[in-house]
């Protein structure tokens, strides 16, 4: 089943800042993410709970609103979502990411399948 979500999925690598707490640095997540984040669990419908804790092939179509966004620190982004929302026990139990990028200014989004193996 084909799930889609919209917005735009940020960078990865530009999505977290360093703070210092204490006199210790530490991460944390800029509002895009967590936005992001928070769209992705309430939109997530089909894939929220499903638990794949076996090995799972991720086909995912990203749809950016320009030509600048980075494609493979999106899909990290969306993994840790799909972790997030309790759709797959762990993403190192990926066996095939098939990837693609398209553009629509309009109407940025995601979708994907998630296919147990």
């Amino acid at each position: 089943m084909k799930q889609t979500i919209y917005g735009t999925v940020p960078s990865k690598s530009n999505s977290y800042r360093i703070i210092t707490i204490n006199g210790h640095a530490s991460l944390a997540k800029r509002p895009a993410l967590a936005r992001y984040e928070k769209d992705f669990y309430i939109q997530c419908n089909h894939y929220r709970d499903a638990g794949i804790d076996g090995y799972f092939e991720l086909h995912l179509d990203v749809y950016y609103p320009n030509q600048r966004a980075d494609l493979d620190n999106s899909l990290k982004v969306v993994l840790d979502c799909l972790q997030r929302v309790k759709a797959i026990k762990n993403d190192n139990k990926a066996v095939g990411l098939f990837v693609r990028k398209f553009l629509d200014k309009a109407n940025p989004r995601i979708e994907f399948q998630l296919i147990t193996v």
